[in-house]
């Protein structure tokens, strides 16, 4: 059962306890080893969820391993993941789950639960592993001869509580504020020789950009794959632990029903395939990051990309409703799905999780933006604590322009406002910074922590080169004003495929503006958005007119053309002519 949706709820109101308690973890009676668990609660009235992560301080554990501990209270455990859980009375037996069946020396499992309570929420006094209790020490005498440490709680917040809390291993000390700021981004490999290998390719192959995990076989790394690359997130890993990177990211997308408004960035998972999203994508991911080899690099997360202002903007009784968004709203799948990623991913020490928040062009009316917002609350809230979020990101492998120079929403022709113009069409923003600051004012008042920062995806949204306005029109019509001075070369801001164009934008950099945690680059400059035509192909990636350059168009885009380029591969196959054509109209340019 997932923690009820109460509007209003923060993360000071939540109650918190931390215990620290030590299990035995040994492969014999006779081996001097002992291991540490730390076992963390966000609890609510009448439920909680727990955390817990068990370090092996002594010898490898092999063949499989359990953990066992007695309810002090009435707690009753309603659904369990990275681990199967079960329940006698107060009695609970959590054993591995299949591909985690070892711990190494000074390794980390981790594991966590939904429970129900009324009365009180103790926490259990001792913890065994594999049949053994300890006090967490190695132990110089027989374990048994050793008393089983007190549970000590504290009202204190757990390590995924504050931004400022301090687990250890983090770069730093502990979480920071801006996990981008002070620190080396990861260099992916597979994307940098794709760029070297084009004319021109050096001059940017040395940015940061993310790895996207869009199926579940990404995550173990796919042969012959047609889109993205070929290593999996453990061999990522290791590449940026190498090469002395500070921060990696990757985007978690791959939600059951993904993107139920498009066709060419659809996943393998059908509307109802939550629980295997949760066993099969997200546990073995959350498994992974938290191998203790990896804490000296902070993880961004970029959660589940055009998701949630799908459920607003594109459901019953709107222009671009369908019935995958109607579907996948009336079932809960994705605000369910986003909550497990954020508890799961969020309750790492040296994670830091940010979701999608859409773009301007998409949420940026009063009708959308407020709605969207509160959406994003409660699924925090549903993950347990708003806190499993460092913050947000705009512009995800779209197109807006971060800043438009020659005019703003205040500027008026004629005594006619822009806003009333076919391109701005009553919309509060003309471009993405503007939206990116004021939805964080919005988001911080719904009750997120005024911690949270935003971040913006500049890998293509730079509207350099010949075509690019050089000083505001003299137009007196506000139509054709907005056309001839803005630099965002769009038919329509609705339009999202391959846009022909368009350049790189900013170069990843942190803290490049107020409440702005970085500029970053998370679509991989020359990965398509989609193919120009049907294309087969096994990861469950349909084509979508939208990305077919003689396409009129449809609602939500104003029936207009779409503006793709064309003999474009499928989504996240490299695309030559599109990466050409960013660098030569990158703004600011190339050097």
């Amino acid at each position: 059962m997932r923690p009820v949706l109460i509007r209003g709820l923060t993360a000071a109101a939540a109650a918190t306890l931390v215990t620290g308690l030590g299990i035995f973890a040994a492969t014999s009676a006779s081996a001097a080893a002992g291991c540490r668990v730390d076992y963390s609660v966000n609890q609510w009235n009448t439920g909680f969820t727990a955390n817990m992560t068990v370090t092996n301080l002594g010898d490898p554990i092999s063949g499989g391993w359990n953990v066992t501990w007695t309810f002090p209270g009435n707690q009753t455990i309603t659904q369990g993941w990275s681990a199967t859980i079960t329940q006698s009375g107060q009695n609970v037996t959590a054993a591995n789950p299949s591909w985690s069946t070892s711990i190494g020396t000074n390794a980390s499992v981790n594991f966590g639960f939904n429970a129900n309570w009324s009365g009180s929420n103790t926490a259990p006094s001792t913890f065994k592993l594999n049949g053994t209790a300890c006090t967490g020490a190695v132990p110089t005498t027989s374990p048994t001869s050793n008393p089983t440490s007190s549970p000590t709680s504290s009202p204190t917040s757990s390590p995924t509580s504050s931004p400022t809390s301090s687990p250890t291993g983090n770069p730093g000390g502990g979480k920071v504020d801006n996990p981008y700021a002070g620190a080396k981004g990861y260099v992916n490999p597979e994307w940098k020789a794709k760029a070297d290998a084009e004319s021109g390719g050096s001059r940017v192959s040395n940015n940061p950009t993310a790895v996207w995990i869009d199926r579940i076989a990404a995550i173990a790394g796919t042969t012959g794959s047609s889109s993205n690359g070929s290593m999996g997130v453990r061999a990522h890993l290791d590449a940026a632990v190498a090469q002395g990177a500070g921060y990696i990211q990757f985007v978690i997308y791959d939600l059951p029903g993904r993107d139920c408004s498009a066709l060419a960035s659809n996943g393998e998972l059908g509307p109802n395939d939550l629980p295997r999203y949760k066993s099969e994508y997200i546990d073995p991911i959350a498994a992974i990051e938290g191998d203790a080899k990896y804490k000296s690099i902070r993880i961004i997360n970029i959660v589940e990309i055009d998701s949630l202002p799908n459920i607003v903007t594109n459901t019953a009784g709107q222009a671009g409703a369908t019935a995958m968004c109607d579907t996948m709203k009336a079932n809960g799948g994705y605000v369910n799905g986003i909550a497990y990623a954020l508890n799961k991913l969020g309750a790492l020490s040296n994670t830091y999780n940010y979701m999608d928040a859409a773009h301007h062009g998409w949420i940026g009316w009063d009708s959308n933006f407020g709605p969207v917002a509160d959406l994003m609350y409660q699924t925090a809230v549903a993950s347990g604590s708003v806190n499993n979020l460092a913050g947000f990101i705009t512009n995800t492998a779209n197109y807006s322009a971060l800043q438009e120079p020659y005019f703003t929403i205040n500027s008026s022709v004629n005594g006619t406002s822009v806003r009333q113009s076919k391109w701005v069409d009553w919309n509060q923003y003309v471009d993405e910074l503007s939206f990116a600051q004021a939805f964080r004012t919005k988001l911080v008042s719904e009750g997120f922590p005024s911690t949270i920062g935003m971040l913006i995806d500049t890998s293509r949204n730079g509207w350099g080169g010949s075509a690019r306005p050089t000083k505001a029109s003299t137009s007196t019509n506000v139509d054709t004003f907005v056309n001839e001075s803005k630099i965002d070369r769009r038919i329509h801001a609705g339009n999202w495929c391959n846009q022909s164009g368009a350049g790189m934008g900013e170069r990843p950099k942190a803290a490049p503006a107020s409440g702005i945690d970085a500029y970053v680059w998370v679509k991989p400059p020359g990965e398509s958005d989609g193919s120009s035509s049907l294309i087969p192909n096994n990861e469950g990636k349909g084509f979508d007119q939208m990305c077919d350059p003689t396409y009129t168009g449809n609602a939500r885009n104003g029936n207009s053309m779409s503006g793709a380029l064309p003999n474009a591969p499928i989504s996240g196959a490299w695309f030559s002519a599109q990466f050409q054509q960013l660098m030569t109209n990158a703004y600011p340019p190339l050097s």
